[in-house]
């Protein structure tokens, strides 16, 4: 059975209106917790103390403040320390990965969506770099669409002529997505034309994620499509990360952005994948 998800607006973008008077300690609350989320966004990581200071609170309240943040999947706490930053065994949270290389995510999507006709059945996994083919989708219908990202649902739920097929399995705040044995099983159950997915770390020749679950659910949308295309920015071969999604050369098509070493692209087509490097948006 799906679990039902939570709210999915983690940090509002303005304070509670009429019924709540913005003087009131839920107000207050909830303003200080958005800013110590945007805090620690900023800088990666931050020791609590440095937040007890920064915000003038006790250590009981910024528990609190990073417990409730924590359990919406924002940031994680380990023994002093909070962190918004992706490790090699923790991936960061949806709301930090997607201000991150924005403008070489955007470069990297808008050349991404060439690779679409109309007609086709596609995968999209839970990546802000593939989020960011969503604006360009409504050129390219008719689609049929299928993706255990609740984001990407919501994104691309309003767009005429686009079939979406919403994946589910065990909701995670920290991705907004469906993950697990369930989801895995029912991706299995479809056949695409096309898979975008986009890695966590690009090393030796092989596509790793920290998330074991996230790392199945992107190799069944790979092993079920007919053309698979790897979106990476060049982030992604800087890092490391403990889950083996599958070998580089089993994708068809790797999109890089401009920055990407150019040892790391001979190396990619060494192994005999495209590798198309994306202009920047809006460069002639």
């Amino acid at each position: 059975m799906t679990q039902s998800p939570p709210k999915t607006d983690p940090m509002p973008d303005t304070l509670p209106g009429s019924d709540l008077p913005s003087d009131s300690r839920q107000a207050r609350q909830i303003a200080r917790r958005h800013l110590i989320a945007e805090a620690v966004m900023a800088e990666g990581t931050m020791r609590i103390e440095d937040l007890v200071e920064r915000f003038g609170i006790s250590l009981m309240t910024a528990h609190r403040d990073l417990d409730d943040l924590a359990s919406r999947g924002l940031l994680r706490k380990t023994r002093g320390i909070v962190s918004a930053a992706p490790t090699s065994l923790i991936e960061s949270s949806e709301a930090y990965r997607d201000v991150r290389q924005a403008s070489e995510k955007s470069a990297i999507a808008a050349a991404a969506v060439r690779y679409l006709d109309p007609g086709q059945a596609v995968f999209f996994d839970d990546s802000t770099t593939v989020a960011r083919m969503v604006p360009y989708l409504a050129a390219k219908v008719p689609l049929t669409a299928a993706t255990y990202s609740l984001t990407l649902m919501a994104a691309l739920k309003d767009i005429r002529d686009l079939t979406l097929l919403g994946i589910g399995g065990q909701y995670h705040a920290w991705c907004n997505a469906f993950l697990g044995p369930v989801t895995a099983a029912e991706i299995r159950r479809l056949r695409t034309d096309i898979a975008f997915l986009s890695p966590s770390a690009i090393v030796d020749g092989m596509i790793f994620h920290q998330s074991p679950d996230t790392a199945e659910a992107k190799r069944a949308m790979a092993d079920c499509a007919a053309r698979r295309i790897l979106l990476a920015d060049h982030t992604k071969f800087e890092r490391r990360a403990l889950h083996v999604m599958g070998p580089l050369d089993a994708f068809d098509t790797v999109i890089v952005d401009a920055a990407t070493p150019a040892r790391s692209i001979d190396d990619m087509r060494a192994l005999g994948v495209e590798v198309v490097v994306a202009a920047p948006v809006g460069a002639g």
